[in-house]
């Protein structure tokens, strides 16, 4: 399948792209929005694009772009920009900085990564392979009752109990290493069915975001943006779980609020105030994009400014 930037559009319109500006792209992909990004700035504007996916850093569309010398890729996790970004002498510099959150349809559609059921491969789900544990890997070491929390609290897979447990119990015998072992598995513990929903899906996703550290990695990117972007710079996130999506809203809501550092009773010097103003309600995809690509259906953007 062919990648679709999700809410292109409405991304490049939110973040307001000055000609002279300097932007960050925090998950390249195959290039959709850092080309957009690109082509709306100046001859001074500058994009620094990152990627902890090393097949995304090498992919064509990014051999191409880093002919224009406005342009950076960085072969980095979310936890690593502002160490970047302090690098380059750009912290305080930003003027927006856009977060694409999840799993791309290349990863998705690339058995040999295992981020799907759909496929048979090798139970992998890594971002970045050259480092960390595999899915596979990571099975085996955890126990029966962390592996029920994080399919509970990162899948919320009401049969979490029931999973881990014929998880564990299958590992007696045999290991865990192609996504059809896993899938098969799940399917066969599960003992109702949503609709138009795979058995395997929230287990999925719970392992995946357990794996790469996805919810840390985002809530470290979440706390260094305020300190990268300039005044007026915009921070633009798309989730697409609602696990993602409450960290975003509670931190845009949290970072926007004055907050009281004196002693009672209260003075306006001790008031500090927010540095963030948010700029819209959480914004979905259209009807026409949802129809051309199903799977924007699950996204939310939210959009904020520094004060």
């Amino acid at each position: 399948m062919v990648h679709l930037s999700v809410m292109l559009e409405e991304a490049l319109q939110h973040l307001a792209i000055k000609k002279e500006g300097v932007y960050i792209d925090g998950t390249f992909g195959r290039g959709g929005h850092s080309r957009r990004m690109l082509e709306a700035l100046g001859e001074k504007g500058q994009l620094l694009s990152f990627d902890r996916d090393n097949t995304a850093i090498e992919c064509e569309n990014a051999q191409i772009m880093r002919q224009d010398n406005r342009f950076s890729l960085h072969h980095a996790a979310f936890s690593q920009m502002e160490t970047v970004v302090e690098q380059l002498g750009l912290t305080g510099k930003i003027d927006g900085i856009l977060l694409d959150l999840g799993v791309s349809s290349p990863q998705l559609d690339d058995e040999t990564r295992g981020f799907s059921f759909m496929n048979d491969g090798e139970l992998d789900m890594r971002m970045d392979c050259s480092q960390g544990l595999s899915a596979a890997q990571w099975l085996a070491q955890i126990d029966e009752k962390s592996l029920m929390h994080v399919l509970f609290d990162y899948g919320e897979e009401r049969f979490a109990r029931q999973i881990s447990r014929a998880i564990k119990t299958y590992q007696l015998t045999q290991p865990i290493e192609t996504t059809r072992q896993l899938a098969k598995l799940i399917e066969d513990t599960i003992p109702i069915r949503e609709k138009h929903k795979h058995p395997a899906t929230r287990s999925f996703q719970a392992i995946r975001i357990a794996v790469n550290n996805e919810l840390g990695e985002l809530s470290s990117v979440l706390e260094q943006a305020t300190k990268l972007l300039n005044h007026q710079g915009r921070l633009v996130v798309i989730s697409f779980h609602s696990l993602e999506d409450r960290i975003v809203k509670r931190f845009m809501r949290n970072e926007s609020s004055a907050k009281y550092v004196g002693k009672l009773p209260i003075k306006e010097a001790d008031i500090e105030k927010g540095v963030l103003t948010v700029l819209s309600k959480a914004i979905k995809p259209s009807q026409s994009e949802i129809e051309l690509n199903p799977r924007s259906r699950s996204a939310v953007m939210r959009v904020a400014e520094r004060v």
